[in-house]
């Protein structure tokens, strides 16, 4: 909680008044990192309309609603749909708890940034590519880190009640299930294998998100983390990693997910900066605290995206 805390309050002072993050770099330029430390904070449960943080996450939905295009796409500012996904779902996420005037910014530009996620996946791309998404809503391929972004963003949106159609989950749990080694039991980023460490538990969380509990990928992809995970700090993207795996062991349920977030806790609590922040020269610093206290805060399951179906559980 403290670590948290101190974390929030760094992000927090770190914000412009125009709603992006930091003095320069990608802090300033990425809607998907702005849409990450938004919500960070609604993971805590800094809702909107409430101190101290409430007005941080309206400046956050403010911003974006500002550097939407008319076509929807929200990740023109070189965050590619990375940034678009990424600031779907925390539109998604955030709609239902803000003022009149601000929900009317989301209920304008949710729709549409939906619509950009869909037409994407429909864009003609050969077999292995087919259900997924990559950096630009023309792309002909697809690689996994995007496409579960994209993922989640259509699952919180069908959440909170938007009209998604069941084909396109399914063609996407079909693109996921093409990433899946088998024998490994690891998710990868344009084959099997690639990344596997921090994007098998990307790979078992869209599988549970989806309702496919049963699928023995998910079983295999949980005991390859189990044994993988303390690879993670070695890894180029290791919060985006944890995010994942600490998210997908969360929906599993037992003893996995125990084990896990001990580990997680007591390996980068006391690597948390005295300011703040987390920083492994990995990416933006804004992005990384964001990252942390989105792994950190899934047991408290305050954002939708964070529910678990506690019929499956052990």
């Amino acid at each position: 909680d403290q670590a948290v805390a101190r974390g929030l309050a760094w992000i927090a002072a770190g914000q412009q008044m125009d709603g992006s993050f930091g003095t320069g770099g990608q802090g300033r330029n990425t809607s998907g990192i702005w849409a990450l430390c938004g919500m960070a904070f609604l993971a805590r449960g800094h809702m909107p309309g409430t101190e101290p943080y409430g007005p941080v996450v309206e400046r956050i939905v403010a911003k974006l609603a500002e550097v939407q295009r008319e076509d929807g796409y929200l990740g023109g500012n070189d965050g590619k749909m990375y940034s678009h996904c990424i600031a779907t779902l925390f539109l998604s996420e955030v709609s239902g708890m803000l003022r009149p005037e601000i929900q009317e910014k989301v209920d304008r530009a949710l729709p549409k940034a939906l619509k950009v996620i869909l037409d994407a996946q429909n864009i003609p791309k050969d077999k292995s590519h087919q259900g997924g998404w990559r950096y630009q809503p023309d792309s002909r391929d697809s690689d996994f880190s995007c496409s579960g972004w994209a993922l989640m963003a259509l699952r919180s949106a069908r959440l909170n009640g938007a009209q998604i159609p069941p084909e396109a989950i399914k063609k996407a749990v079909e693109y996921v299930l093409m990433r899946h080694d088998e024998n490994q039991g690891s998710f990868g980023y344009t084959d099997r294998q690639s990344h596997g460490v921090t994007l098998t538990g990307a790979g078992l969380l869209c599988l549970s998100l989806c309702g496919e509990h049963g699928n023995p990928a998910v079983g295999r992809a949980a005991r390859y983390l189990m044994e993988k995970y303390e690879e993670l700090p070695k890894q180029q993207y290791c919060f985006y990693g944890m995010y994942y795996t600490a998210q997908g062991l969360f929906q599993l349920g037992g003893r996995e997910g125990q084990v896990f977030s001990r580990w997680m806790y007591d390996t980068w609590i006391p690597r948390q900066n005295a300011e703040g922040y987390w920083d492994r020269n990995e990416q933006d610093r804004y992005y990384q605290t964001a990252m942390v206290v989105l792994a950190f805060t899934v047991p408290y399951r305050q954002l939708p995206i964070y529910q678990r179906d506690e019929t499956v559980d052990e």
